[in-house]
């Protein structure tokens, strides 16, 4: 009667752990590549919720680059993720419906282009993007990134103090330390966009473009082939959709090159002192060419400016900490069910 009773608990727990493995195949094949982490932001609304993929940075304490702007430039201590794409127009008008507080202006591109929802959000102050970024944070339980006196949009920020002992980073005043969303420091973006860790070629690990390449990109006016990028375009043509705007970079993220500018968070003179101090941004845009593109190209502009080819994307120190992957739901599943098979053990 043992034998029997232990078979038949055998038997049990390889059906149920084969239902398990079955069910983790099946959420496998459907769920997004294993290295995006999707977090889904705003309300239950038509038109109020989007989702924004990310993808991890790694190598942590890799090495700066000496030959770009700036010098040095784009070693980062930690792992972060990055948006895969830029922060489109349809995300910031989603933003608008929900935030209840300040809106956001966005460029009218009729004569660039066109409005349509998944072009880039332009025309975008640095401030409007720092007040994005806090909702994100403040819709899924984080502490806001950024110190705001106030809710008027063309107040600059308020660098933290050692006051502030639950937010202030000596090493970044701009950013709280509680936070998970933010707009990627200079080091975070060069880091993201030039920086390859299998490269072979050359004495160090960079390239001169977001492509992979120390060639200029082909130029495309929209698509994902390898090694394209939007740029070298009329302004009447207009930036691609943020999904469509040419090759990946190492890391996976496109539209680092080309399309439009990108805010950095970093201040231009890389000491994030004073809320008024102008900000970096780079990149290129739809209709810049190559130079802008590379790595020893950066802009800046003050915090309350704002400029048709000027976008951003969104950066965090840990996405999937927000949304877990699917296969690791079906894992904990798993793991559930083996213990439901041992409790019936036992209780035989």
């Amino acid at each position: 009667m043992r034998l029997v009773g232990f078979l038949s608990w055998r038997s049990t727990r390889m059906s149920v752990l084969n239902v398990a493995a079955g069910a983790l195949a099946t959420v496998a094949s459907l769920a997004p590549p294993s290295h995006a982490g999707v977090v889904t932001f705003g309300g239950s609304g038509t038109g109020q919720s989007f989702q924004m993929e990310f993808v991890p940075i790694g190598n942590p304490g890799n090495a700066h680059d000496n030959t770009g702007a700036p010098n040095p430039g784009g070693s980062v201590g930690r792992t972060y993720d990055i948006n895969t794409f830029e922060v489109s127009r349809a995300m910031v008008t989603a933003y608008n419906a929900n935030s209840g507080v300040v809106g956001i202006s966005l460029e009218d591109m009729t004569t660039n282009g066109g409005n349509g929802a998944n072009r880039p959000a332009t025309g975008i102050t640095w401030n409007e993007a720092a007040r994005f970024v806090n909702w994100l944070n403040t819709q899924k339980g984080f502490a806001p990134a950024y110190n705001y006196a106030n809710s008027t949009i063309t107040t600059n920020l308020t660098p933290w103090t050692e006051a502030d002992t639950l937010d202030y980073d000596a090493s970044n005043p701009y950013r709280s330390k509680r936070a998970n969303f933010f707009l990627p420091s200079s080091n975070e973006w060069y880091k993201a966009a030039y920086y390859d860790p299998n490269k072979t070629t050359g004495s160090d690990k960079y390239w001169n473009y977001a492509t992979g390449s120390d060639s200029a990109p082909t130029i495309t006016g929209g698509g994902t082939a390898v090694g394209s990028a939007v740029y070298g375009r009329t302004a009447a043509q207009g930036p691609a959709d943020v999904k469509n705007a040419g090759g990946l970079s190492p890391y996976g993220v496109m539209g680092l090159g080309g399309n439009v500018f990108e805010w950095e968070e970093t201040s231009f003179l890389l000491n994030n002192g004073s809320g008024s101090n102008s900000r970096g941004f780079r990149g290129g845009s739809w209709i810049q060419g190559f130079s802008d593109l590379s790595s020893s190209s950066r802009r800046s502009l003050a915090p309350t400016s704002e400029d048709n080819e000027i976008g951003f994307r969104v950066a965090s120190y840990n996405s999937d900490a927000v949304v877990p992957e699917p296969s690791m739901m079906v894992i904990g599943t798993l793991f559930g069910l083996g213990g439901l098979v041992a409790k019936r053990r036992r209780k035989k």
